[in-house]
């Protein structure tokens, strides 16, 4: 590869390697190179998003000690990780939102 295409042969890391199959279309040619390597530079990111969540479901399960169902627990796990998204939403539209949905009941 370094010999038959210019664009590889000064690459310096692996992030050289995905832009240079990038920009040389060779990203459908080498699919599962490039798989690996995208792999390989999310795998760090991944990894510490893993352990914020992880560390968020302790700390939540901690505040409540250990009471509280699944559902409840998933619900409080998303407004505490993705607390910047809801930062911008006011109080106010979330109770005016709650106040008009009707209560269901269900037949049994």
């Amino acid at each position: 590869m370094r010999s038959g295409n210019p664009k590889f042969s000064n690459l310096q890391g692996i992030r050289d390697l995905a832009k240079a199959l990038v920009e040389a279309n060779l990203v459908d040619t080498y699919s599962l190179v490039y798989l690996l390597v995208k792999l390989t530079l999310i795998l760090h990111v991944a990894t510490a998003t893993v352990e914020r969540a992880f560390s968020s479901m302790k700390r939540i399960q901690n505040e409540v000690r250990n009471s509280i169902g699944d559902q409840y627990l998933n619900d409080c796990l998303v407004c505490y990780i993705e607390r910047d998204v809801f930062t911008n939403v006011s109080n106010d539209v979330i109770i005016d939102h709650f106040q008009k949905v009707k209560p269901h009941r269900g037949q049994l």
